[in-house]
């Protein structure tokens, strides 16, 4: 497994080419989305990879960040046109108590 931190100042853009390059060189099952915690398991669901962003989720402006992300690794996912899939937690693991 590969450990990937991230704080504030991350590249939306940067990070994006990151994950899917690795979803373009693996075969990758799953991207689970987790609040901070992005874990992409490979079809034996091992953790290959965790990106950990180590962030204020209170700060709108890296919430708004880490939706674009989101959002542009769905579509990327939704293109590949195979079993991959995700699983979006993004928000609500941050603010349940």
């Amino acid at each position: 497994m590969k450990e990937i931190f991230l704080d504030e100042n991350f590249d939306v853009d940067d990070v994006t080419s990151q994950i899917t390059g690795i979803m373009d060189r693996w075969s990758i099952q799953l991207l689970d989305i987790n609040g901070p915690n992005w874990v992409i398991y490979d079809y034996d669901m091992e953790v290959k990879y965790l990106f950990q962003f180590q962030v204020d989720f209170n700060d709108l402006e890296i919430r708004i960040k880490l939706e674009d992300l989101k959002l542009n690794v769905i579509h990327h996912i939704e293109s590949l046109r195979d079993e991959t899939t995700y699983r979006d937690n993004l928000t609500n693991s941050v603010f349940i108590k």
